[in-house]
């Protein structure tokens, strides 16, 4: 049976950040990229702010590769909407951050955003999907091309080289069948274990760096605590994601009385689901990060410790 490994997205906030365990996220990303990626550091912004509280705290890690690609990766654990607004956001915010004031358009950097989700995301059959940018003919169809002077403007070869690049990996959606090396990542990802037989690109370096046995006392009981806010935040909000859903159906059918049955049902399942997941999913979180920083407290673990699993302040945690 292989050994339990560290979960990828504390290893992402906590371990894979120094650059001498760069080689595990170059082999992921070489794997999912199929090409070699080399990175060479990690950029901080506020993209990266680890704030418990902070609604925008979407970026797990961001780096820029040899090639001058900003890669930025999630972890993403809990059903959102409009996911694919706020990674539009994400990238947009990146572009913005990375373009100097006074230079010309064509330095904007290339962004590509890895989205590892363990939620059910849309509706397909694959785990992995990966979005691009083109400009179709409306007549017909042909793709628009860029000229030799732009390419050479831009050092690119085509118009989607220049656009974000998307990846979706719907984790839950893997039969635990690893047919190449890159689905012995998504097997790690999923199971956060590494099969003797498995060869991909940093699977070995991450055998070794992310033994959950290797970790002392003290970091041990930090990642015993993050697991179990991931599993409550998780519950709370498939309660609240339900209750909503159910508060919705109710508000459609008193709507549907007086404005028509079929308008009324409608609107009132929309309003009631959206407007319950965010108070449910706000309240529920906030909730859960206290009660966790409180535990950890009253466990005798150190309060520098418990703000940087909880992103509490320690002000916050001397009044628990």
């Amino acid at each position: 049976m292989p050994r339990k490994l560290i979960s990828f997205d504390w290893a992402i906030k906590k371990i894979l950040r120094s650059k001498a365990n760069f080689g595990i996220l170059e082999g992921f990303l070489s794997e999912l990229l199929f090409t070699e990626i080399h990175i060479l550091e990690v950029l901080e912004s506020e993209s990266n702010q680890d704030k418990g509280f902070d609604k925008y705290n979407r970026v797990d890690i961001k780096v820029i590769d040899a090639n001058q690609q900003i890669i930025i990766i999630e972890i993403q654990y809990l059903r959102e909407l409009d996911y694919l607004q706020r990674i539009l956001f994400a990238s947009s915010k990146t572009i913005s951050e990375h373009l100097m004031e006074g230079a010309a358009y064509a330095e904007v950097s290339k962004v590509i955003s890895v989205n590892i989700l363990y939620f059910d995301f849309g509706k397909g059959d694959d785990y992995i999907y990966h979005g691009t940018t083109n400009f179709m003919g409306m007549h017909n169809h042909s793709i628009l091309e860029l000229s030799e002077d732009q390419r050479k403007l831009y050092k690119v070869e085509k118009i989607a080289d220049i656009y974000p690049e998307y990846y979706l990996i719907e984790v839950k959606n893997f039969n635990n069948i690893a047919k190449d090396s890159l689905d012995e990542w998504i097997y790690f990802l999923k199971n956060e274990q590494i099969k003797e037989d498995f060869t991909a690109r940093g699977l070995r370096q991450a055998k070794e760096t992310l033994d959950v046995l290797k970790m002392n006392e003290q970091e041990r009981s930090a990642y015993e605590y993050h697991q179990e806010q991931l599993h409550y935040e998780a519950s709370i909000y498939e309660s609240s994601y339900i209750a909503a859903k159910l508060e919705g159906k109710a508000e459609g059918k008193a709507e549907g009385k007086a404005e028509g049955k079929a308008e009324g049902k409608a609107e009132g399942k929309a309003e009631g689901k959206a407007e319950g997941i965010l108070i449910g999913e706000d309240r529920g979180i906030e909730k859960g990060i206290l009660i966790t920083a409180k535990n950890m407290k009253q466990a005798g673990i150190p309060a520098a410790t418990i703000a940087e699993v909880t992103g509490l302040s320690i002000a916050q945690i001397e009044l628990l």
